[in-house]
């Protein structure tokens, strides 16, 4: 009862009726931000204990240009740095000459008021990348959090930031979660982020907000360049993953940041400042020109493009497509690729499981003339991995392209698009965007999720750009669906190509591409390779004891030997839920509630 009473005192009758409720809408924010984003005074006091245990007590430096900001929304802003839980921080501000007097009383009243704030006052205005610097030289902090005028932190931001670097010493980059803010401070379009995905920050600035950096990691690059205004923190970002590996970025999902929505702001429309897709872009290009990789960055709708070389001399790709019977579905797949593909380098081996259909049979007969078609004969009992594994072995492709037979092409450049990532030598599978007949999406990339494996977006109508651009950008996914899935057959052989022995059917290619992924392997999803899937048409449901019984031993040993990444998909996100769709998640499942 005194439990009770404390709560109510602390969160009022409205959120505690809130936190029972029910939603009816799995994606009402506003609801789950009461239940889930509200502080109470225990947590708070949880925490200012575990500050004071902390052995080392990093001195974060917020730095805020601003120029002629609306008012009230530069105090607001201020203030949320002042109400941070973690006092061990400074804010530094750098004015970059606002013509509106009022900007200048208040810095000044702040700068008298709290010690910790800093103020420069610049006499000539330079933009914003002028401003960041000259609020750069303010900061003495080991650590800087980038600050907009007039965006808010969450209370509790420099906290989580402070217990990362507290969990992990060697960390050199640390993004958030994000959400919006109107103008009545309504929040809203919380972006729950994944990982660090590097593939998906070349497609859009993941980082974005909340973005906090080594001291010395920024200022060895030389702080914010001059000519990349309105992109200046993606440039400054891009800069910095050329000095640092994967294991110094580290992401928070949790909602630290709330980016104001307004008429002239980029988080309400980026149209509103296309030159800052502009100089994105030119950072990108200049990132990968420096990297040296031949890659080029375009502008796409929902977002950035990066185009990877082929080799002077093209692989050859072996087209792996295990059927049986199914004669309409087989030849419409092996017709749409001879006919459709301008791909050149390519063979196609279909591996015939039992096949008895006479139209089947003249047709494959028919094929074995064409010099790029072989058939292998197998008429044992179904079992995917087997078949596909056999057929490597007769495969002179460098690449291995494994198929369904119920795939049909519909971009004639799919497998070029697909060749340009699997030559990478970071990545590992690459997975194509798959449509339903009538045009609904199937395969987005594989997240680990619905017990198992699940595929992002799935149902998604053709044109929709899916969860902030992520159904229209190429990416990184621990797995990919081997419906159409390509390889060098080095990394093939080197993982021991699929399990012939546990998954027969069902959740290969899942555990395939994990066993990549943790050889230290990127699998990439491309939006730009698309062809249609007529899924499961010729193997059927799991309709029989045996067809279940064979499902379940499948399922449970993707738990057993998955465990860990089921449980956290680092493509994902724990405030997401275990289903396909990006909703939120009720509750969320981050394991440290602090």
């Amino acid at each position: 009862m005194r439990k009770t009473v404390a709560v109510l005192k602390q969160e009022g009758f409205r959120g505690v009726a809130a936190r029972l409720a029910v939603p009816n809408d799995n994606n009402n924010y506003q609801k789950w931000i009461l239940f889930y984003d509200m502080l109470s005074d225990i947590t708070r006091n949880c925490m200012r204990q575990k500050i004071e245990h902390m052995p080392h007590k990093p001195l974060i430096s917020v730095v805020m240009p601003t120029y002629n900001p609306k008012s009230e929304w530069l105090i607001e802003a201020i203030e949320s740095v002042r109400k941070q839980i973690y006092p061990y921080w400074e804010l530094c501000i750098a004015d970059d000459a606002s013509t509106d007097k009022a900007v200048k009383s208040i810095l000044e009243y702040y700068a008298k008021e709290d010690p910790r704030i800093k103020v420069v006052f610049r006499e000539q205005n330079g933009h914003i990348s002028a401003a960041s610097n000259s609020a750069l030289e303010l900061a003495t902090g080991e650590w800087l959090a980038l600050l907009d005028h007039d965006d808010l932190l969450s209370e509790h931001a420099l906290y989580w930031v402070a217990d990362a670097i507290h969990q992990n010493s060697g960390l050199k980059l640390i993004y958030s979660d994000e959400d919006k803010i109107d103008e009545n401070g309504n929040r809203q379009a919380p972006y729950f982020k994944s990982d660090w995905n590097q593939d998906l920050f070349y497609s859009h600035n993941l980082i974005t907000h909340l973005g906090v950096y080594r001291a010395d990691l920024v200022r060895d690059i030389g702080g914010f360049r001059l000519g990349f205004e309105g992109a200046q923190d993606y440039d400054l970002a891009l800069r910095c993953i050329e000095k640092i590996g994967a294991e110094n970025i580290h992401h928070i999902p949790r909602v630290l940041y709330h980016w104001r929505m307004h008429s002239a702001s980029t988080s309400l429309a980026i149209d509103n400042k296309s030159y800052a897709l502009n100089a994105g872009l030119t950072a990108l290009n200049e990132h990968l020109s420096r990297l040296d990789l031949g890659a080029k960055a375009e502008l796409t709708p929902s977002g950035f493009r990066v185009r990877y070389p082929l080799p002077d001399n093209l692989p050859l790709v072996s087209l792996i497509i295990p059927t049986r019977n199914g004669y309409e579905l087989i030849k419409q797949c092996i017709d749409s690729i001879l006919a459709d593909t301008a791909y050149p380098e390519y063979e196609i081996i279909i591996v015939d499981n039992g096949s008895d259909e006479a139209k089947t049979l003249e047709y494959f007969q028919l094929l074995e003339s064409d010099s790029r078609v072989k058939v292998l004969r197998d008429a044992g009992p179904f079992n995917y991995s087997a078949l596909n594994n056999e057929a490597v072995k007769h495969a002179n492709g460098e690449l291995i392209g494994l198929v369904n037979n119920d795939i049909q092409v519909i971009t004639p450049d799919w497998l070029t698009e697909m060749v340009s990532h699997a030559v990478r030598p970071e990545v590992g599978a690459v997975g194509a965007r798959l449509w339903y007949p009538d045009d609904t999406l199937q395969h987005g990339g594989v997240i680990l999720v619905s017990g198992v494996a699940g595929h992002a977006h799935k149902g998604i109508k053709r044109g929709s750009s899916g969860y902030f651009g992520r159904a229209d950008l190429i990416q990184s996914f621990c797995a990919v669906t081997a419906a159409c899935l390509i390889v060098r057959k080095s990394l093939y052989e080197e993982v021991g190509g699929l399990n012939e022995t546990d998954l027969k059917v069902a959740f290969n290619d899942v555990d395939f591409c994990l066993r990549l992924f943790i050889r230290g392997y990127k699998n990439i999803w491309t939006p730009y390779a698309e062809l249609y899937h007529h899924e499961s048409a010729t193997r059927g449901l799991e309709d029989t004891e045996e067809k279940r019984e064979r499902f379940q031993n499948e399922i449970d040993y993707m738990k057993k030997n998955w465990q860990y990444l089921l449980a956290s998909d680092p493509s994902y996100n724990l405030n997401l839920a275990d289903r396909e769709d990006f909703s939120l998640a009720w509750p969320p499942r981050l394991k440290n509630k602090s």
